[in-house]
């Protein structure tokens, strides 16, 4: 079956069809009561799989080097190219044009990460997000990257880019391994259609995890959030345009603002949408090294870094 860990973080089990459900003790506690220093639902995930490990419930993989980060997808809701901008004949989209062309740095899937997680037990995967186009994702970067099993699944908040993918995991439950663990908010979990705020009024969910900050989706941070992304040496920060910000995203200029505030040693940029030209971003951020001392850059779909965890 497919085993949703869906919380408070709630973990519950859940059969392939997402029918059964049984809520076990909460995980998550209000942001003011987290350590700044190891991130408690993270490592509670941790130590879950630690535990799976010792016990046989998870085989154990052949260890890496080191911990990693690899960007599953780093666009938008509707994913980079647009058809819409491919099919305009009065305007030609330049980033759009570009993204079509095999391996070209602009063509980016649904906003996720996996976070691959190595030390003595051996090599734990878990996935931020599942989007809609979590199995394009996963069909070009998990064979390439020998990733095999995902070891338990971390939902941000309850937008089609970050669940539309969910029934792809029953590939992995038929096929690879008998649960995935997944997490959710309890509030994403009720999904009766209701009016909602993606910006004012509508709490996602970022993640710090060691000295690894992710935060995808984001037009506002609480200043309560900001003491527990003290000493981050690893921003991933949503950056949606190049000259503002929407009501539910920050923009590039907004984003700069945030990582001279949070002051990261190095940020990476995730969620971009048609108008962020990858090449030519990146090259006016490389700028901003030599001016501020800021490490700045868009990430792209199939990038890798090393982390400590």
């Amino acid at each position: 079956m497919v085993l949703l860990l869906i919380s408070s973080l709630l973990p519950i089990p859940v059969s392939s069809s997402f029918a059964s459900l049984r809520f076990k003790a909460p995980l998550l506690k209000a942001a003011n009561e987290f350590p700044i220093r190891g991130f408690s639902p993270f490592n509670r995930i941790l130590s879950k799989l630690h535990s799976s490990f010792s016990n046989g419930d998870i085989e154990a993989q052949v260890p890496l080097e080191g911990s990693e980060i690899i960007f599953v997808g780093t666009g938008t809701s509707e994913g980079i190219p647009r058809v819409s901008c491919l099919t305009n004949p009065i305007k030609t989209c330049a980033v759009c044009s570009q993204a079509i062309k095999p391996g070209n740095k602009n063509q980016r899937l649904n906003t996720s990460i996996l976070i691959c997680y190595s030390n003595s037990f051996g090599r734990c995967n878990i996935l931020v997000d599942a989007g809609k186009f979590f199995y394009h994702s996963a069909l070009r970067w998990f064979p390439l990257f020998g990733v095999r099993t995902i070891d338990a699944v971390i939902i941000t908040h309850s937008h089609a880019d970050a669940i539309g993918g969910l029934d792809d995991l029953r590939d992995w439950t038929n096929n690879v391994q008998s649960h995935i663990p997944i997490y959710v908010a309890k509030r994403d979990f009720e999904v009766t259609p209701l009016p909602v705020w993606h910006g004012q009024g509508y709490r996602s969910l970022g993640f710090r995890f060691g000295n690894v900050c992710y935060i995808s989706d984001a037009s506002e941070i609480p200043e309560e959030t900001y003491p527990l992304l003290k000493d981050c040496e690893i921003l991933i920060l949503d950056a949606l345009r190049p000259d503002r910000s929407s009501s539910t995203h920050f923009g590039l200029p907004r984003a700069l603002d945030e990582v001279r505030k949070i002051q990261p040693r190095r940020t990476l940029f995730t969620g971009m949408m048609h108008l962020m030209d990858h090449d030519k971003v990146n090259e006016d951020l490389a700028k901003l090294m030599e001016t501020e001392g800021l490490d700045v850059q868009l990430s792209y779909d199939g990038l890798r870094v090393p982390v400590s965890l």
